[in-house]
């Protein structure tokens, strides 16, 4: 019982994760934005979503490797669960040393003191954000493979 639940936490927070990001990535393409646009919408996303995601995200790489854990009996899944957690610390790893460090330096602007290159911080935030919902989507996907797998 105690590996079903973990199995349905972990599809649930990798789930919303995943989602999460994946919205980003289709609903709000920056590089369509006035400068005062961007700045007003990304400075609402990272209030939003700076402490949550990171959260779910460690709350994801742990229920995975317990899940892993749980199930070692089964060499496949156990293995495609240390790469699903490997590809959620990888999507971690982006946020915490690229997205992160580009919110701070965005949560400083206003609309009178806006960086000549704020264009080059948003279209590497951008580029970093896709790297991350993609590592996010391949461990997202190996996770449901883990749980509807048959032996």
């Amino acid at each position: 019982m105690t590996t079903h639940i973990i199995r349905f936490l972990t599809l649930l927070m990798a789930g919303l994760v995943a989602g999460t990001l994946f919205g980003i990535w289709i609903g709000y393409n920056p590089k369509n934005l006035s400068v005062n646009t961007y700045v007003e919408y990304q400075q609402g996303a990272i209030k939003a979503l700076n402490t949550l995601m990171p959260i779910l995200g460690l709350i994801s790489v742990i229920l995975t490797v317990i899940a892993a854990i749980l199930q070692k009996q089964d060499q496949f899944v156990f293995v495609i669960l240390i790469i699903a957690s490997g590809f959620l610390i990888i999507s971690g790893l982006i946020t915490k040393f690229g997205n992160q460090p580009i919110n701070s330096i965005v949560m400083t602007w206003s609309k009178n003191s806006i960086p000549t290159n704020w264009t080059e911080l948003r279209d590497k935030w951008w580029l970093l954000h896709k790297l991350r919902t993609l590592t996010t989507f391949i461990s997202f996907c190996l996770i449901i493979w883990s749980n509807i797998r048959r032996n």
